[in-house]
């Protein structure tokens, strides 16, 4: 059989560089087929090679070109954003399996995409929808009563002390597990990722929103759970290491030996979890409202999320102020978002709104 061909777009970033190392180590199993990489250069070989950034003609049709190559096999998608939703949807209409790491696809477009996706579906490499996707393995969907998203809490669960108008940036950066670019970093400690993972999780399984639900487990073990009607549950666990998700992704329905070093019991114990106090973190239920109204409030939430995230990096919201210009710019949508054209419209609309009316 011969070795996978495998498209890596965001080569450059922290999951395309951990997908260069699980293809790099199974030379037998996969081959790099092509790559997209922004400013850093990872001196790679491949058919593809294409530098740039999304949005810029050239290189948004040399992406286009290698996606719907028909020598590649697999896409893997870990460009960051909504720019993530076009080359995707190019994949999955070529006939391309997809591995996706940005959830700001199915977010914004998640009707759409899993439509494209057709029988063959997605292949999740976030770490949670990668744990219920193997807890799901052999399981009949009539058989599952709901979902649970497992959550580290972010630095600022474990201090009910601490006012969160008065964050600083830099305490809002200081991550107590994982180490993240800063968007994904902020997003953790307002809870908002949780709430994109929802959304995700949603499309992703076809489980009803309002069998969703979130957790604190700071230890960051367990990945999540799925519960099950006869009362049963059934939780993936291993070490916070995103190169066993990617490893699940391509290697499917295989698996790959010493994808990441074996957990130990022994490491297992004082696992803890936690009631999420949504009062303190409402992201989460504005996430789900958002998702509830469909159409374009879900690219809504996500643009204008990104856009109050970077207002509070630079200065100009404070820290508990984010899901509020979130919750204004949804407030304020005109509606609509049926197609791609009007998802993506709803995206740019959003963004303009904050900026414009100078919300931040």
């Amino acid at each position: 059989m011969r070795p996978l061909n495998i498209a890596v777009l965001g080569a450059t970033g922290s999951i395309g560089r951990q997908t260069l190392d699980v293809i790099d180590r199974n030379p037998a199993r996969f081959k790099l087929f092509g790559l997209s990489e922004g400013v850093r250069s990872t001196n790679r070989k491949a058919e593809y090679l294409v530098h740039g950034h999304a949005g810029e003609p050239e290189f948004d049709a040399q992406v286009e070109a290698m996606v719907t190559d028909p020598r590649c096999d697999l896409v893997v998608v870990a460009i960051p954003g909504a720019r993530a939703l076009k080359p995707t949807m190019s994949a999955l209409h070529a006939g391309k399996e997809v591995a996706l790491a940005t959830k700001e696809v199915l977010v914004m477009a998640g009707a759409l995409v899993m439509k494209a996706a057709g029988e063959r579906g997605i292949r999740p490499i976030d770490s949670e929808h990668s744990a219920i996707w193997q807890c799901l393995w052999g399981e009949e969907r009539k058989n599952v009563r709901g979902l649970i998203i497992t959550a580290s809490g972010g630095p600022f669960w474990a201090h009910p002390e601490l006012d969160l108008d008065q964050v600083t940036v830099e305490q809002a950066l200081n991550h107590p597990k994982w180490s993240m670019g800063p968007k994904v970093t902020i997003d953790s400690a307002t809870l908002m990722n949780k709430g994109l993972e929802l959304i995700e999780a949603h499309h992703l399984f076809g489980i009803p929103l309002d069998a969703i639900s979130v957790c604190i487990h700071p230890q960051s073990v367990i990945h999540s759970l799925v519960e099950f009607i006869d009362g049963s549950l059934k939780a993936q666990l291993g070490r916070p290491d995103m190169r066993l998700p990617i490893a699940v992704a391509l290697a499917y329905p295989d698996r790959l030996p010493n994808a990441v070093p074996p957990t130990s019991p022994r490491e297992l114990s004082g696992l803890e979890f936690h009631d999420l106090d949504e009062s303190r973190f409402p992201s989460v239920q504005l996430a789900r409202q958002a998702a509830a109204r469909s159409g374009g409030h879900p690219a809504v939430l996500n643009a204008a999320n990104e856009e109050a995230v970077n207002a509070f990096l630079g200065g100009d919201v404070p820290f508990s102020g984010i899901v509020r210009v979130v919750e204004r710019a949804l407030s304020a949508f005109p509606g609509g978002g049926g197609t791609l054209e009007e998802i993506l419209e709803a995206d740019r609309w959003a963004r303009a709104y904050i900026r414009e009316n100078s919300v931040v």
